[in-house]
């Protein structure tokens, strides 16, 4: 590895529902694969800037901020703004965990071996080129079901909350992460939407889809929540802003329009 810049950890066991079905594999994929990164840069190239694509499940269920249920969407009252870096880590489900652990070892490699690390704690990320499926990728699922005629299972009620964050907006962070590395070394970053880029998964979203594709769009069915689902997730992005400038500039409305057209404009991918 040597001569290497940067390394940007990305791969991962990406679905909370194949971590409860297979914990192993999870753990095997997420914390020791991101323990092998950590080995290989500290032996191999320790001047080299690692980021971490890690979650916002490491937050947990947040079971100590209830969620208020409103017409088509949740709200969390205690974070008006989104959740902050300072909430304290609760991993709920296999996922979570093996995620949540990778996440620590980034941040103590940093502390303890001087690694130029970095955390993103990621939101919901979406976009052009995003082959999602029903247990992994909702927002990339449902615009590809909805072109392509595929029936939509909505888990839980609908209402659910999400920011979302636009994979060029995601890139630009990287870049701006790597250049400011004096500033993001050994710090955790909330990476997500925030407030102005959020949309409740099917109450809200599900009208918008139906605009864009130019038909009405409606789930097959509902089935029971997932297990780690939270009602409401909101990143609050003001400490990435604070500190190295960054903060989303890709809307929900204009992502998502141009995620239709690229699946409309790749259709033969996915039939």
């Amino acid at each position: 590895m040597k001569g290497y810049d940067a390394v940007y950890h990305l791969a991962a066991q990406t679905a909370v529902t194949t971590s409860v079905v297979d914990p192993r594999t999870d753990f095997e994929i997420n914390a020791l694969g991101t323990f092998n990164v950590l080995e290989a840069v500290r032996r191999s190239a320790p001047e080299a800037v690692v980021i971490y694509s890690s979650t916002n499940k490491v937050y947990g269920g947040m079971d100590d901020a209830p969620a208020e249920e409103l017409a088509t969407r949740y709200v969390l009252p205690d974070y008006p703004h989104g959740v902050g870096e300072d909430r304290p880590l609760d991993f709920h489900s296999p996922y979570g965990v093996s995620k949540g652990s990778a996440d620590q070892y980034v941040h103590d490699y940093s502390r303890i071996y001087g690694l130029r690390s970095v955390v993103f704690r990621q939101s919901c990320i979406y976009g052009q080129r995003q082959m999602g499926v029903e247990d992994q990728g909702w927002v990339a699922w449902f615009v590809i079901a909805a072109v392509t005629g595929k029936n939509i299972t909505i888990y839980g009620n609908g209402k659910q909350v999400r920011d979302l964050l636009h994979v060029d907006d995601l890139v630009r962070a990287f870049r701006m992460a790597t250049e400011k590395i004096d500033i993001t070394r050994g710090q955790a970053y909330n990476l997500g939407g925030g407030p102005e880029n959020t949309l409740s998964i099917w109450a809200e979203f599900g009208p918008l889809l139906t605009e864009l594709v130019g038909r009405e769009i409606a789930p097959a069915g509902f089935a029971d929540w997932r297990p780690g689902d939270q009602p409401v997730f909101v990143a609050d992005v003001s400490k990435a802003f604070r500190e190295w400038g960054w903060r989303p500039q890709v809307s929900v409305r204009e992502g998502i329009a141009r995620l239709v057209e690229w699946v409309r404009e790749n259709r033969e991918l996915f039939e």
